[in-house]
Order: C-alpha cells, then structure tokens, then sequence
C-alpha cells in the first residue's frame, strides 16, 4: 500500500479517487525541484514559488492546491459537488476548484509534509513559457468563474485579500502593470504631439523644479528597487541566512534575472488577458526533460510573435515618436526617468527569448535559422498544412480565438485597435509641408495617401500573380512604372511642396501603425461580419430549425459562408499587407543576434549564463570532439 502511494505521489495522481485510502484533509507532498541546479531559467523559475506560495498561504487559510495531493476526503467531496468540473477547460486548474469547492463548503485545505521527493522543472525558456501560458489561461477562467465570486464575498477582509493575492491577483496585477505603461505612454504621445507638455515645461512657474526631479530619481531608485527585492532578501535570510541571501540575489543578477521576469510579465498579460476578452483556455504540453535544444528563430517567431514582439515594436514607436517630438526637454532628468524602464521592457520582450536560448550565438546555427525562418515565411501553403510548416496556416491559427469570441469581445477588440490612430492624426500635422494648417482637410489628404500606396501594393501583387510565371518581361515592365511614378511624385513633393527628408521619416513611423490598425479591424471584422450577417441569414433561410442553431446539410453552405471574405480580393491584399509586415518585424529582430553571432565570445557568455561551470565545461569539450570528428 505505501508503495502504491508513493507511486502515485511520483505520478501526481489522487488516490481518494480510487478508493485505496480515505482522509479528512488533502495532503501535500513536498517536491524537491532538482533540475534547477542546472542553471538558467530554472532556477529563476523556482525562486519566488519556492519562496511565497507554501510559506504564506497556510497562516491565511487560502490553500487551495499548491503541490501534488495525495488524498482527499472521499465522502466529504462527492457528498458536496464532486471535486472536480466537468468542462475540459475548467479542468486545466482542476484541483484548484477542488479546494474552491471544499473551502465553499466549510472544509479547509492544510498543508503536511510526511514524505519528500525530486521532481524536475522546467529548465527551457520555451517550456517554462508554455507553462506560464497555460496556468494564466487557467487563472483567466478562474477570474470568469462563480467559486471565486463567491468566496470573494463570503470571506472577511483580510482573508479575501489574502485569497486573492494568492490566486488571480498576480495575473490581475501584471495585466495592470502593462496597461499602465500603454496608457502611460499614449497619455505622454498626446501631451507631446498637442504640444502640451512644451508649453507645461516652458511655463516660468515650473522653471525650478531640479529638486523635485532629483528627489523623483531617489525614489525611483530606493522605492521602485530596493523595497521590491527586500522581502525576497528577508525570506531568503530566514531561511538560510543573510550572507546565503545576499550571494543568491548578486547571481541573480548575473543570471539576468530582471529580464526573465519582465519577459514573462508579457506572457502572463498576453494569455491572462485574452482569456478574460475571449476565453479558450486549454491544457499546454511542457515536459519536463532536461532541455538544451536549441529552438530554431522561426519556433521562437511562432510562440512570442503576438504575446511580446508585436507590442514591443508598438512600444518602440511609441518612444521613437515621444524621442523626436520631446526634443524641448530631452536634456531633463526627468526624461530620463521616464523612459529608462520603458526602454529596458522593449529589450527584454524582443530579446529575452533569444538571450535565454542555448547556442543562439553561434553563426552555423544563426545561418540554418533563417534559411529555415525564410523557407517557413515563403511557403504560401496555408490549407491542410500545420502551423510549424506554413506561415499562412499560423496566421490563421493566431485568429482562431476572434472566431470563436462573442460580439461584445469582438466590439471590445475593435475598439481597443483605435488607438493606432493616434500617431497617424497627431504626425500628420507636425510635417513640414502642411505648414502649420490644422485643417481637417490634412487628415482626410493622409488617409488618400495611404490609400493610394496600398492600390500601388495591390497592383504589383496582382502582377506577380498574372505575369512572374510566364510573362517576367511585362512584370518587371509593370515594377518600373510604378517605381518611376513614385519617384516623380517624390520629386514633385520636394520641389513644389517642400517636403523635407525628415517628414518621410515621420510618414513611415505615421504608416506602419494606420495600416496595422487596417489588418486589425480586418482580421475582427471576419468574425464580426459572421455573427452579425451570415447567422442572421441563417435564421431566415432555414425554415427546418427556428432557433437558427440547424447543423444539418441543408445548412450546410450558410455555415461554410463564414469564409466568403477569403474569397474576395481584398482579403488576398490584407495577407499580402500582414506577410509584409512579418518579413520586416522578423528581420528587424534577427538582425542584432546575426551581428552578435559573429563574435566568438558571445556564445561561451551565453553558456556559462545558462548552464553551470561543469555542464559549461562539458559542452565546450563536446564542441572541440565534434569538429575534430
């Protein structure tokens, strides 16, 4: 029997369920994590789990599952709802809605340690990212859910603070953190770009504020840094002693920690927030293999593409534009500490992926990851094909939530896109050609000109569809008019309008988020256009189901018709537009890890940063045997 136990402790299993034994409380086991003495993000990973949630969630009697139960209590369980949901969604937090259950039904979850095991833990940056992913999917259905309504309202203050600081509020918190920053900045664009915070600054009534700025830095310094890692320090110093506490966070450091856990405030918020917008949560493979395979820029592409790269670079327009419109208070400290952290959150969400993957510096494997990236974004198969194989077929697959999202959700993700806006209406009249006019007529001029660039891309992509194959005389023919006509409307602009080389750096940087906002609404108005035209219709043709919810072959083609956008041009143009964008976020992101590969000493840094020195040392010693072999 205490095998079978200790088997199933291994294995995570609950044994109540089964039958071989029966307790009033669910017991815990506690898990040695052995795979962090590796190095690297495991350990990062572990440190704050090992450090808050078993220590504080037993005084505040808001355990609910944390580690791996042994036994629950059979009758008490099935007598009261069951210990788990019947929903495969709700299931990915299964036992957590055990303990909601008990905890609703005056039962309470104590924490015993009476055996110790070792467990490996996710050591990859991929897996432990899939990890986060599917736990703040989890956390999202969670926050939706009626248990946590419920115990919200029926526990005491301190009690519900406590329960939720240990549940939802982290994800809740971190979805916060980066809204603030969205908001922060889009507030900092308006000011700039109405000239608001020019004329703030030059008022003489603010002139001496360099104390106040100086006493800003000292708080940023103490209060955003010290104070946030002192109660690591303090535990840690409990636990082992203030000397062992003190050389932990200084590795910390080294290992890079801060980039870690900025890295994954993006992957909590991204799957966090879509899941409360959309829903869908589901279960995640991580393994839990000692991993030091290196993930090719093309897996790295698929995975982080929408939850980090696509808000990094929206934040990095976002500083170029405060950076070139700030230039009244750019030598300002306060600038400085504005900025400083908004700076190193872009870095962290573009290139912590590839700082934390093994032998990402090392130029063979940086030449076969863009053959292979390349090769992934060229091929046009999208239909029949996995995602890991076409660029088409994982653009689609990344809108598979909008297809299933409610019209509120899909009114919500419209209205959220707006914002893209904002640079095109505030650039537009800080050109230099305008000269000063803040007539509408200049906004609607912006918008023909968009218009007529994307006609011009639509023209050169119906010519490569008509005539590359057979006719490349009349193609290229068709690319040189087009060129001429834009270098003699170029020349027109310059010299009858005087348009000045900084007002096309500042129509690019105008361009790039309006024509994302256009894929945007594209890619919501799909579904949208489903639930508000094609089901209706439904509901009017089909006389054998009143409701509307008929599924049967006569149907059949009213629900296929959910495609009819695939099918009409513009709809080839918006792919065109989206594969574009693609190609220049990608390249923009490999370019800096080409360069760095090219120096020798960068993958032997990188090594060492994520491995220990003798597994350091083992992979070097393998490296001379294979290129002598």
């Amino acid at each position: 029997m205490d095998d079978i136990r200790i088997w199933a402790s291994y294995r995570g299993q609950t044994l109540a369920r089964t039958g071989l034994r029966k307790s009033w409380r669910e017991i815990p086991c506690s898990c040695r994590v052995f795979s962090f003495e590796e190095g690297g993000g495991g350990e990062l990973d572990r440190l704050p789990i090992w450090l808050f949630m078993p220590k504080f969630e037993v005084p505040h009697r808001v355990r609910f599952h944390y580690g791996h139960p042994d036994v629950f209590d059979r009758i008490f369980h099935i007598t009261r709802g069951g210990i788990s949901k019947a929903s495969k969604v709700i299931n990915l937090s299964e036992d957590i809605f055990a303990g909601f259950n008990s905890t609703l039904r005056q039962g309470t979850v104590t924490h015993h340690e009476y055996i110790q095991l070792g467990k490996g833990r996710d050591v990859g940056m991929n897996q432990i990212s899939n990890f986060e992913a599917k736990v703040a999917n989890g956390n999202g259905e969670q926050t939706l859910c009626r248990d946590v309504y419920r115990l919200g309202h029926r526990f005491d203050f301190y009690r519900m603070l406590s329960m939720y600081f240990t549940t939802v509020g982290l994800y809740f918190n971190s979805m916060v953190a980066v809204l603030t920053v969205y908001v922060f900045l889009y507030g900092r664009l308006y000011l700039v770009l109405s000239g608001l915070e020019k004329s703030i600054l030059h008022d003489p009534r603010i002139k001496n504020i360099k104390p106040f700025e100086n006493a800003l830095a000292t708080q940023s310094v103490f209060q955003l840094g010290t104070l946030l890692i002192l109660p690591m320090i303090m535990e840690v110093g409990l636990e082992k002693g203030f000397g062992k506490a003190l050389a932990e966070f200084i590795i910390m450091q080294l290992q890079l920690a801060p980039m870690f856990f900025t890295f994954h405030l993006g992957t909590k918020t991204h799957y966090y927030g879509r899941t409360i917008l959309h829903g869908g949560a589901k279960y995640r493979g991580t393994g839990r293999g000692f991993v030091v395979r290196h993930a090719k820029f093309a897996e790295n592409y698929r995975m982080y593409s929408r939850s980090h790269f696509v808000k990094a670079l929206e934040l990095l327009i976002l500083l170029v534009v405060y950076l070139a419109y700030g230039s009244s208070y750019r030598s300002s400290s306060l600038y400085v500490y504005v900025t400083i952290s908004m700076w190193f959150l872009v870095f962290c969400w573009l290139f912590a992926p590839f700082i934390f993957n093994p032998s990402c510096f090392e130029w063979h494997k940086t030449v076969d990851d863009w053959t292979d990236w390349w090769k992934w974004m060229s091929n046009r198969g999208g239909i029949g094909l996995a995602p890991e194989q076409s660029w088409e077929a994982w653009w689609v697959s990344e809108h598979e939530h909008l297809k299933n999202g409610t019209i509120r959700s899909l009114l919500l993700e419209l209205v959220l896109s707006l914002r893209l806006l904002i640079y095109q209406y505030g650039i537009v009249y800080h050109l230099h050609i305008v000269h000063e006019n803040k007539s509408f007529m200049i906004y609607a001029l912006s918008w023909l000109v968009i218009g007529i660039v994307l006609v011009l891309l639509k023209v050169v992509s119906l010519g490569r569809e008509k005539f590359v194959t057979k006719f490349q005389l009349v193609f290229r023919i068709l690319k040189g008019i087009v060129f001429l006509v834009l270098i003699g409307l170029m020349v027109v602009l310059f010299v009858g309008f005087d348009l000045a080389v900084s007002d096309v750096g500042a129509s690019v940087l105008a361009f790039i988020p309006t024509v994302w906002f256009i894929l945007l609404m594209a890619q919501v108005c799909g579904p949208l256009f489903r639930r508000l035209v094609i089901e209706p219709l439904g509901v009017l043709c089909c006389s054998c189901c009143p409701g509307g919810a008929c599924r049967g072959p006569c149907c059949a083609k009213l629900r296929q018709s959910g495609a009819v956008l695939c099918k009409i041009g513009p709809w080839d143009s918006i792919q065109e537009m989206a594969r574009m964008y693609e190609y220049t976020m990608g390249i923009l992101i490999f370019l800096p890890i080409a360069v760095l590969s090219w120096f020798p000493f960068m993958s032997e840094f990188q090594t060492r940063l994520l491995f220990n020195q003798a597994f350091s040392r083992g992979l070097q010693i393998s490296r001379i045997l294979a290129y002598q072999a």
